[in-house]
């Protein structure tokens, strides 16, 4: 069962997660390189991508936050933690790049946050092997989804192309530190009901 003070921990860290300005500890990727000019329209694509990325991040704090408040073996939660640390990292350059563009943040974020939340405190009672495989699985569709940012993305955005290109690399090693902890192979409507529901968020963050 639950103790208060578990609880107490993960909303504080969910108003954190939505209201705080995020913490790196690693330099933001292409922090070196110059923001290039780009037309309005082009400017305002990069923008737009960058929202759906920081709240997809959204939604990875809320997932690993729930998985972890639920997970059992500490072998477990210490894999969704290093997790969880590495995408408040991806929430923060994704929010200072979104802040350069001149764009702004989901105002569905919240929303976002608590649906995902609940599923990762879900995921995490049915057992940590499913707990991991929804890690793994959910990885694996984010390293899909940034491949796919990468090729709209526009050319001359290099700056944003460097904190994409991080994030992939940084997802893909979650999703085999899960597999190396065992996780389990999700069943193939569990995938799907996920990538449903992953296309929802991102296209509606795209313009709200």
């Amino acid at each position: 069962m639950l103790d208060l003070e578990r609880l107490i921990i993960g909303f504080d860290k969910g108003l954190r997660t939505l209201f705080a300005p995020a913490q790196s500890l690693r330099r933001t990727p292409g922090d070196e390189l110059p923001d290039a000019e780009m037309p309005p329209s082009r400017r305002a694509l990069a923008a737009a991508l960058m929202r759906v990325n920081h709240s997809g991040e959204i939604c990875a704090q809320a997932l690993y936050q729930g998985q972890a408040l639920t997970a059992r073996d500490s072998a477990a939660k210490q894999a969704l933690e290093q997790a969880a640390q590495e995408e408040t990292e991806h929430l923060a350059w994704t929010e200072r790049r979104i802040e350069e563009l001149g764009g702004r943040k989901s105002v569905l974020n919240p929303l976002w946050y608590a649906g995902s939340f609940a599923l990762g405190a879900v995921s995490g009672l049915l057992g940590d092997k499913w707990n991991l495989g929804f890690l793994a699985e959910t990885e694996r569709q984010v390293v899909e989804h940034l491949e796919g940012h990468l090729r709209r993305l526009p050319e001359e955005d290099q700056k944003s192309r460097a904190i994409l290109e991080q994030m992939k690399d940084d997802e893909a090693r979650h999703a085999t530190s899960a597999l190396q902890h065992g996780a389990a192979e999700l069943p193939s409507p569990a995938k799907l009901a996920m990538r449903l529901s992953s296309e929802v968020m991102t296209k509606t963050a795209f313009w709200i």
